[in-house]
């Protein structure tokens, strides 16, 4: 940190927030708890449009709320910053946190891209900023219980993680903000598919629980479809392959009956394990046990920064950067093959009407537990047999590294 901020030692470290709609106000909830417990100073917040009078409400006496991160940054001195902004702005405003010192919580997805992982964990390194990711999923109290138990052989060896997830989103889901449903915005990638933002907790955790989440994919191949006019996908898989190490296969899909819960599931030659990441609960064979609350990603963050060397942080950045190749993949793929019409039945009126695909539900759990895409499974509108003329928009990514 900075030696020119006249603190003491004393003194609770500023805590400030980038974004202030949307789940970012949950932060300025959270940061206001924080603030009044004694444990951080709630310094200010920023955002490029005007905050609504409930943010500006949890502000505490003192502390400001600002048009721009750089004018934010310059007049509070946040010792930790909190980015919930919209994807696409994360590397730009996350980097100018880390180069002003202050230590980072990015939220999901972090980056778009393996260049801007590369950028923030560069300067990271370079002004010894500790960046913390916003999958909450990696303070689970599940996952020390579920490496303890693959390390010790209960599961035999592992020899594949998959993820399954399929959930409703209404119109009004895809009205939210502009960039909602769209590869790209304004020339610059938002990449709001069903793997890459709302299950992008699945992808992650199935990475993680892998033993391969800080690792360069070998190959990476995707099958993504859609309901509605977007750009982005609603129904996917994808297969992740390393040169050593478990594959990773994740299937999800937003056009479901009724919400499932999303799980990962770990394949062993000797038995399995499925781990719901939401609730933390977690089932080894027919052994079923609930976990209690994750950590706080952010209370990690502070008391990291309090004592680096005594506390890890649970979400780093360099945890996800199989994720960025897999966003990256995601982005650069064909576009989205349209699933054909005798295949949905469309629910609800106005903001509440919403597409659902038939069986797709059943569809997602039988990919991950096959270990397998839609095409392999025999789902009818994913048919290889329909490639190249309107197939799925299938790409296999090799990559070196």
């Amino acid at each position: 940190m900075s030696g020119s901020r006249s603190r003491t030692v004393a003194d609770p470290p500023r805590l400030a927030v980038v974004g202030t709609s949307g789940y970012a106000f949950s932060y300025l909830h959270r940061a206001r708890i924080l603030h009044d417990e004694g444990l951080v100073r709630f310094a200010g917040m920023a955002d490029i449009r005007p905050p609504s009078a409930a943010a500006i409400a949890l502000l505490p006496p003192g502390a400001t709320a600002h048009a721009g991160v750089d004018d934010l940054l310059r007049r509070c001195r946040p010792d930790i910053t909190v980015v919930a902004t919209p994807p696409h702005a994360h590397v730009q405003t996350g980097a100018a946190v880390l180069r002003a010192g202050s230590d980072l919580l990015l939220e999901t997805p972090p980056v778009l891209d393996l260049d801007g992982f590369t950028t923030l964990s560069r300067l990271a390194a370079e002004t010894g900023s500790a960046c913390q990711t916003g999958f909450q999923s990696f303070g689970s109290p599940v996952l020390p219980v579920l490496e303890a138990a693959i390390d010790a052989g209960k599961l035999g060896k592992v020899t594949g993680i998959g993820a399954a997830g399929a959930w409703i989103r209404t119109d009004a889901y895809y009205r939210r903000n502009p960039w909602a449903g769209r590869r790209w915005l304004d020339g610059e990638a938002v990449v709001d598919g069903a793997l890459t933002n709302p299950f992008s907790h699945a992808v992650a955790t199935a990475l993680l629980v892998g033993g391969v989440a800080g690792r360069d994919p070998a190959e990476i191949a995707l099958e993504l479809y859609g309901t509605r006019d977007i750009e982005a996908d609603d129904t996917a898989c994808l297969r992740i392959r390393f040169g050593d190490g478990p594959e990773i296969v994740v299937a999800a899909s937003l056009c479901a009956e009724q919400d499932h819960e999303p799980y990962v599931v770990v394949h062993g030659e000797r038995g399995r394990a499925k781990f719901w990441y939401k609730s933390h609960r977690l089932e080894i064979d027919d052994e079923r046990v609930h976990l209690g609350d994750p950590a706080d990603l952010l209370r990690n963050l502070i008391a990291h920064h309090l004592d680096p060397d005594g506390v890890p942080l649970l979400a780093p950045l360099s945890g996800t950067r199989a994720f960025a190749s897999v966003v990256e993949a995601v982005r650069d793929a064909p576009s989205p093959s349209r699933i054909p019409a005798g295949w949905i039945r469309t629910v609800g009126e106005g903001a509440s009407r919403h597409p659902v695909v038939r069986g797709i539900g059943e569809e997602v759990a039988v990919a991950a537990d096959r270990l397998a895409l839609f095409s392999e499974i025999g789902v009818p509108w994913a048919s290889a047999s329909r490639r190249p003329g309107g197939g799925p928009a299938a790409v296999t990514a090799e990559r070196t590294g």
